[in-house]
Parts: C-alpha cells; sequence; structure tokens
C-alpha cells in the first residue's frame, strides 16, 4: 500500500472514530487549558514517531476537540456539517490548486466565478459586478473598506491618505471594522459609532446627523458599514434608509452579511436585506448560514474595477497565461490562496437554489420553535425578537455567564452569552439547520435539568451584583 493510501485509510478510520463519538458524546471531555500539554503529547519529535504512537496521538486529539457538528453545539456561528460540502473541502485539498491563476487552478477558476455570478445576480449587482473569496468576514470588511477610501482618494493608492476620511458603523457591528480602520489608514479614532434602536438596528437619522457634523469640521465620510446579521442580536439594518443617505453624501455602502447574509437564498427572509443592490459591496459567510466548512466568505462589488483598482499588481513571474478574468490573483488581498470555492459549489450543485433556501428558512424555523418555547415559560425573561436566528434569554435567576461556563465545563452543551446595553443573556443560536424541533426542545431541557441537579455550581444574578 502507497503511503498516501496508508494515510487515507488511517483518516477514513479517524472519521470514523470521530462519528461514533459525536453520537455517544456530543460535547467533548474538556480540558483545562494549563493542563492541556500534560494531557496529550503535543510536542514536536526529533525522530520520526512510530505509526501506532502517531494513531494513538491522533485519535486522543480528535476525541478531545470540541464538537462543532452535534446537536448541543450552540456557541458560535456556525455549526453542523453538510456532506456534499465537506466532500468539495477534502477534494479541495487532495487537488492542492492555489487559486490566483488559471494556470495552475483551471476549472477551480470557473467554479469561483459561477458562484460569484450567481450571487450578485441574486442581490441585484450589475453586470460589471464581481468578487472574490477573502479568508473571512473580517477581511471582507477590510478589503471593502480599502475600495471605499480608494474610490475617495484614489491617489492614495501612491501617495497615501492625505486628507482625513471617516468611517460609520452600528455600534452594534462587527469588531473588525476597528482593526480594519487601523489597517487601512484611517485610524481607530475616525470610526463614528452610530447608536443603535431596542432591536440593535443602526439609527439612520443619527447616522445623518453625525455626518453632517463631520463634514461641517473638514472631515470627509468614506465609509458606511451596514450590517445583516449583528453578531449578538442578529438584527439587521435597514438597508434602503441608510442607502439613502450614502447616495445623497456619495459615500461608499457597505454590507457586512457574514453572519446572516445568506437570507439572498430565502424567498421568505430575503426581505431583510431589501435594498442590498443599492450597495457597493456586500460580503457573506456561507461557512456560517450556508453550513459549508470554515473558511467560505465571499465580497461581492457592484462595480469590479475598483475591485481591481485596490488590489491588482502586475507579476510577470505568476501571470503568464490568460486573461484578467481568469488571473484571480489580480482581485483578491493575497496571493497564494487556498480554494475555498469547491467545497460551496459542491454543495451549492447537489442541492440547488432550492435547498440552499431550504437550508436557509430551517435555522429561522428552529428559532422560532425555541422563541414559542421561551414564552409559553415564565421562567424565562427573552431578551431578542423574530427573524433572527439568535434567540436571547435568561433562565429563572441564573447569572448567564456562570450557567454557560457551567454547562461547558460539565460537558453538557455548549452555549454562549451575549451583552445588549444594560443586559446580559445567554445566546442560543439555531444556525444548525442539520438539528430539529426535537433537538431545540431538548436544549432547554438539559439545560433546566442541569441548573435544577446543580444549584450550587450557577450564581444568581443578584449574588453577582453582590460578588461586584
Amino acid at each position: 500500500m502507497s503511503k498516501i493510501s496508508s494515510d487515507l485509510a488511517l483518516f477514513n478510520e479517524l472519521v470514523e472514530t470521530l462519528i461514533s463519538e459525536e453520537e455517544k458524546n456530543p460535547v467533548a471531555g474538556r480540558i483545562d487549558s494549563d493542563e492541556l500539554y500534560d494531557a496529550i503529547d503535543l510536542s514536536l519529535n526529533e525522530s520520526a514517531m512510530v505509526d501506532d504512537e502517531f494513531k494513538s496521538v491522533l485519535r486522543e486529539i480528535v476525541i478531545s476537540t470540541p464538537k462543532t457538528a452535534t446537536n448541543l453545539f450552540f456557541n458560535q456561528l456556525f455549526g453542523g456539517r453538510q456532506s456534499k460540502a465537506v466532500l468539495g473541502d477534502l477534494l479541495a485539498v487532495m487537488l492542492n490548486n492555489s487559486m490566483y491563476t488559471y494556470k495552475v487552478a483551471g476549472p477551480q477558476v470557473g467554479i469561483e466565478q459561477e458562484i460569484i455570478r450567481k450571487s450578485c445576480n441574486l442581490i441585484g449587482y450589475g453586470p460589471t459586478s464581481n468578487g472574490t473569496f477573502p479568508t473571512g468576514g473580517s477581511m471582507s470588511n477590510y478589503m471593502a473598506m480599502v475600495m471605499a477610501r480608494d474610490a475617495k482618494d484614489p491617489n492614495c493608492r501612491l501617495d497615501g491618505m492625505s486628507r482625513p476620511m471617516v468611517a460609520y458603523t452600528s455600534i452594534e457591528s462587527h469588531y473588525s471594522i476597528a482593526k480594519n480602520a487601523s489597517f487601512s489608514g484611517v485610524g481607530r479614532n475616525n470610526i463614528r459609532y452610530i447608536q443603535a434602536d431596542s432591536n440593535g438596528k443602526m439609527i439612520p437619522e443619527k447616522l445623518e446627523e453625525q455626518i453632517i457634523a463631520d463634514i461641517r469640521v473638514g472631515f470627509i465620510p468614506a465609509f458606511v458599514n451596514a450590517t445583516a446579521g449583528t453578531t449578538v442580536l442578529g438584527a439587521f439594518d435597514p438597508i434602503n434608509e441608510i442607502a439613502d443617505i450614502t447616495e445623497k453624501y456619495n459615500i461608499w455602502l457597505h454590507v457586512d452579511g457574514a453572519y446572516s447574509g445568506g437570507v439572498i437564498f430565502s424567498n421568505k427572509y430575503k426581505y431583510l436585506v431589501n435594498g442590498i443592490e443599492r450597495s457597493q459591496s456586500f460580503s457573506y459567510n456561507a461557512h456560517k448560514m450556508l453550513g459549508t466548512p470554515l473558511t467560505c466568505s465571499i465580497i461581492l462589488v457592484n462595480d469590479k474595477k475598483q475591485l481591481h483598482d485596490s488590489f491588482s499588481n502586475d507579476a510577470d513571474y505568476l501571470y503568464q497565461t490568460d486573461g484578467d478574468d481568469f488571473n484571480l490573483g489580480k482581485t483578491s488581498f493575497q496571493c497564494g490562496r487556498r480554494n475555498d470555492a469547491l467545497k460551496f459549489w459542491t454543495l451549492w450543485k447537489s442541492v440547488g437554489t432550492i435547498g440552499l433556501k431550504k437550508i436557509v428558512d430551517q435555522q429561522f424555523e428552529l428559532a422560532d420553535v425555541a422563541l414559542e418555547y421561551i414564552r409559553s415559560n415564565p421562567d424565562y425573561t427573552l431578551y431578542s425578537f423574530d427573524d433572527s436566528i439568535s434567540v436571547c434569554f435568561n433562565y429563572k435567576d441564573t447569572d448567564p455567564m456562570d450557567l454557560c461556563t457551567a454547562l461547558y465545563e460539565h460537558q453538557v452543551t455548549v452555549v454562549g452569552f451575549g451583552s445588549f446595553k444594560e443586559n446580559t443573556f445567554v445566546r442560543f443560536v439555531t444556525i444548525n439547520a442539520n438539528n430539529s424541533k426535537k433537538d431545540i426542545l431538548n436544549f432547554f431541557k438539559v439545560l433546566e435539568g442541569f441548573v435544577e441537579q446543580n444549584p450550587a455550581l450557577i450564581k444568581t444574578k443578584e449574588t453577582t451584583r453582590e460578588r461586584l
């Protein structure tokens, strides 16, 4: 047996172990961080390791790693496992193409461009639109900010920033906006955080007030970030109303749909991003609502010239055949780039656009199950709202931070907490479309049983206030 065949056989064996473990123990046994290096041999050896020992260590790592695909994982803005997408990712690893030129990627270039073309059509971008696959949602937001900067001051690409630009975003937006302002030269102090309403949506009137104030003192408004699915509440900023303002003042509008931008595939929920066609750029993560393996992020631009102007650079040693439309390195931030498109394509190709719609709709249906349960149970306090897959609540008078930590440390379920205004609560995310109504109700049963059986482990909110 060849080495590759032997290693693939080992891979299959480890996958079987993982699947079996997920069924028997949906939550991985926790290893305290200060005990990690004693619990598992992660050291790198001077000499080769015997195959059986190597296999044993790998098995231990697989069993101990947090399980993100089970019906008791609700912690992150991703979860579950779409098998056809996994198939595509495994093929991408075996093919090992870099996506910068047609010469080395071949048909994979067409796969990426087909996804981008279809996505642009779904949101109403015109024939001059295009896009690329960045390394994640944060990088998508960064690329959008750089394009906005360059569109406002084209000489900036050559001479550096010479004018004080300002970026605007909701107080509830993703933390990457601040980092990106630092990287792009806009500067963290030149971000204006706009107030959100009681549902976590940016208030357009407050945005315009701030823009007017900045213009009066000589600042140049360059970039507005709207969010389609805020990190905590899953709120959707009102894109049409924001677009009215950005068009009036000639400002780049980017819509960060990393979390919930997948609603573009749903006939029922696409209204949440009404006005998306008026934006200059839009990004979404297929590894979130659509369930492909990490990472699979897409940024679309209404005018591909902006993408080319900000990120193209000639390199004779690299671009030796074919035209710019087939040499994707001309419009991406990085040079060497793994193939993140194939796994999304294998999913989309296999289930169709209708199948992707069902994946998205299922998550909202699961959120409705959770909302109905919470609203019908007086032991719960609800902090979120309809049309979001982030369900935020508190149970009885338990402290949400202590509750989530105890559930995790005792390997019961994995769920996180969040805050909005003065409230902190459990944030339960129904993004795993493989779950059913039974799985959602089971989560609440597990949570309630744990609190009842372990009252000493969980502080009440009153105790927490006394502690502070």
